[in-house]
């Protein structure tokens, strides 16, 4: 068979269901050097703007869904563009641990921790029903319902992980949590006083209510600084509700795969166990500030530079193909999520 060109363009495929170790280094070079100059590009748009509920992660998918889908992607970066998403991605979820310790989570008190599991699960559990009953596939229904009851784009990405589900998948759930999100960001800080909510339980609501964590920090500390903490210490909270979510997932998806089979094929996230120690290892020792600050950053670049993968391997027209119905799924799932963390907020004395 002929050798394609060194500039063809190949098709699109999903890397997560490639087997085999990889490619070598050389390999994935091209391709990594693209996805890490698009996130670093992205990172650098909200440090020029100063807008900090700007999210690179959205920015760094949006590019590369641009670029995807008007410029030639030479067949030399693909490899790199699915290294990005398999192993990168993996890497920046084992240090988004980092970003939390246990002593910050329970500080929330056993109301505020009952209140956010208590609305992440229900939640969940209502956007898979919604998602069945309007007829939206499965593995997206997942997704956004990841992305809307825990942290976002962060969630999508870790809980397609095991999901498997495609790229257009990905983006179209990211694109939900970034419009609802949005949405919630401008209108909360209107409703704190009509909803009589105090700085604390309106930061509870805030953190354990809106999807990604640059929006509930916006619209958290618009009420104070009480307001703000409560708010960024419960949306951390649902950031560590992500590890159980998808090891939850993975099992899942092993049964339902041995059932299909006879085998499990489906993986099982064990990079979650990392994510896990590294909360661990920030619970017990204290990491001086300027270390804490680089691997945050660190992991920033990770993440975005996963998302910019994630858009280069995203086609326009496969995502239009999805029709309404999901983004229907998505305003459910923010309508549910506000008005259920509502009156769990009351429920629980707040």
């Amino acid at each position: 068979m002929k050798p394609a060109a060194p500039n063809a363009i190949i098709p699109h495929r999903n890397p997560l269901s490639a087997a085999g170790p990889g490619p070598g280094p050389g390999a994935v070079f091209p391709g990594i050097a693209l996805t890490a100059t698009i996130g670093l590009f992205a990172i650098g748009i909200r440090t020029w703007t100063g807008w900090a509920s700007l999210s690179p992660l959205i920015l760094s998918i949006v590019i590369g869904m641009i670029i995807r889908n008007t410029l030639p992607v030479p067949a030399i970066a693909e490899p790199g563009i699915g290294f990005s998403v398999r192993r990168i991605l993996r890497t920046g979820i084992v240090l988004l641990g980092l970003q939390v310790t246990a002593g910050q989570i329970l500080s929330l008190g056993t109301g505020g921790l009952a209140m956010i599991a208590v609305t992440l699960v229900s939640t969940f559990l209502a956007i898979r029903l919604a998602g069945r009953a309007l007829g939206v596939e499965p593995a997206l229904t997942d997704l956004i319902a990841a992305g809307t009851s825990v942290c976002g784009a962060s969630a999508v990405i870790a809980a397609n992980t095991v999901i498997r589900g495609r790229q257009e998948h990905v983006a179209y759930a990211i694109a939900c949590v970034t419009i609802f999100g949005t949405i919630s960001m401008l209108a909360y800080p209107f409703l704190a006083d009509p909803l009589g909510l105090g700085p604390q339980a309106y930061g509870l609501w805030a953190g354990g209510t809106i999807h990604e964590v640059a929006q509930v920090v916006a619209a958290s500390f618009q009420s104070g600084d009480v307001a703000g903490h409560f708010g960024t210490i419960s949306k951390l909270a649902r950031v560590v509700m992500l590890a159980p979510l998808v090891m939850t997932l993975a099992v899942l998806a092993r049964e339902s795969a041995t059932t299909a089979n006879g085998r499990a094929s489906a993986p099982m996230p064990w990079f979650v166990l990392g994510f896990v120690a590294m909360m661990l290892i920030d619970s017990a020792v204290s990491i001086p500030p300027d270390v804490a600050g680089a691997v945050s950053m660190l992991t920033n670049v990770l993440l975005a530079t996963a998302l910019a993968a994630m858009g280069l391997q995203t086609d326009l027209g496969r995502l239009k193909a999805q029709g309404w119905r999901p983004l229907a799924l998505g305003a459910f799932g923010w309508l549910f999520i506000a008005s259920f963390g509502y009156a769990m907020l009351r429920l629980f004395g707040f």
